[in-house]
């Protein structure tokens, strides 16, 4: 495992410091907006100026790898997203906050592109699963640490925002000084979503409907649990939970989904969601324990849906086309997770902070009744058809970034020869 590890050592160091930044931030963000006033609409804002700025960020970073190379890239998004942190702060106004969580997801996506392509380079067909797995770790770990670090203190001071500045800044040192050789730069490749769509119904509507429930989840979570709990710190712990969970409930999950038709597993994991979001939605003012256990379910179940719908898609997907469907998947989960956000501050803004979680409930819901129905309309896919499921999270999975502008811009690489599902 060492001697697997060890060519990639300085970029997990780099990853680590950057996530706990990130983490910082991204709860940090909209429980200092509530504090300070930000009207609902606004505070979803925030979170669909992040991931609008991620979807392009996926366009936009190839040709800055391919102008810059790897570490400049790195370097030079570091600096900005560095930047934005301490903007924050400085201009206390809803328009310049989602200004910088846009120009925040932009770096993101840049730097996850950089991160991955990275990694996939280095590991071998031997070692790349040991290594992705301890980058999952890692991600998911720095991200709860991250987002513990609001309690450090009082999120209207301005050391929480200097701290995230500082551990995004100091992430580019494991980097820069590495003496590892730079990855090839990446090319790009078409997204055809709609080919997507009739190849893989399930994948996609799945995917998209994780965009519309955790992009929400990530951008107002924070804000549910901080007016629920009465502080920054019940915020911190909620968020973290939730993020805990996900993690946990991956490899049940995923390993069931290789033994039976994934789409029965995404129909048991979204009545979790459902059951942890309602539970969420009613016992949330009420009960800290039953907060808490109420994300912890809704965390195990919500979380884990992209990964199912994505390796649900790929049972569908030739093996020379699992570069487009992970880059169309991963433009999928952002254009949902734009979108959601103001879905979500809609709803909380009309019926409240719990309708947050209804509003992610009646998404569940929905994406159950879909899923029904397109098991009617065709059968599972056989055993020996079907790749096996690879554990992820949403913020894991920015691996398809990589993936999907690598290849040329003539080939066709989604094939149909397989049933829809």
């Amino acid at each position: 495992m060492i001697r697997a590890l060890a060519p990639v050592a300085a970029l997990l160091l780099s990853v680590a410091l950057l996530l706990a930044g990130n983490g910082l931030q991204n709860t940090l963000a909209p429980v200092r907006a509530s504090l300070e006033g930000f009207s609902p609409l606004a505070l979803g804002g925030l979170g669909a100026a992040y991931y609008i700025g991620f979807g392009l960020g996926c366009f936009f970073g190839p040709s800055l790898v391919r102008r810059a190379g790897h570490i400049r890239t790195f370097a030079a998004m570091v600096a900005i997203a560095s930047a934005a942190a301490l903007i924050h702060p400085l201009f206390v106004d809803p328009t310049v906050w989602q200004g910088m969580r846009f120009v925040t997801g932009i770096c993101f996506a840049v730097l996850f592109m950089v991160i991955e392509s990275w990694l996939n380079e280095k590991a071998t067909n031997e070692t790349r699963g040991v290594v992705f797995s301890v980058y999952i770790v890692v991600n998911l770990g720095m991200v709860s640490l991250g987002q513990l670090l609001v309690t450090l203190d009082d999120p209207k001071a301005f050391s929480l925002f200097a701290l995230a500045s500082i551990l995004v800044s100091v992430a580019a040192v494991p980097l820069a000084m590495t003496k590892s050789e730079q990855p090839t730069p990446p090319a790009n490749v078409r997204v055809r979503l709609l080919k997507l769509y009739k190849l893989s119904p399930v994948g996609v509507v799945g995917v998209l409907a994780v965009g519309l429930t955790n992009g929400p989840f990530w951008s107002l979570g924070p804000v549910f649990a901080e007016k629920a709990g009465g502080s920054a710190q019940a915020a911190a712990i909620f968020m973290a939970i939730g993020a805990l969970a996900g993690a946990i409930g991956q490899w049940p999950l995923g390993r069931t989904s290789d033994k039976m038709d994934r789409r029965r597993v995404i129909i048991v994991a979204c009545f979790g969601a459902v059951l942890g979001g309602v539970g969420a939605a009613i016992f949330g003012n009420t009960s800290e324990t039953a907060r808490l256990a109420s994300i912890f379910i809704f965390g195990a179940f919500a979380l884990p849906l992209y990964a199912l719908s994505a390796a649900h898609m790929n049972d569908m997907v030739e093996q020379d086309g699992f570069v487009e469907a992970a880059g169309g998947l991963l433009l999928t989960f952002a254009i949902g997770a734009a979108i959601g956000p103001l879905l979500a501050s809609a709803a909380m803004s009309a019926w409240g902070q719990s309708s947050l979680f209804l509003y992610t409930a009646s998404i569940h819901v929905l994406l159950i009744c879909f899923t029904v129905y397109r098991m009617t309309r065709r059968d599972t896919v056989a055993a020996e058809d079907r790749g096996e499921f690879a554990d992820a999270s949403v913020m894991a999975q920015t691996v398809a970034t990589v993936e999907s502008f690598a290849g040329d811009d003539d080939e066709e690489p989604v094939s149909q020869e397989k049933p829809s599902a």
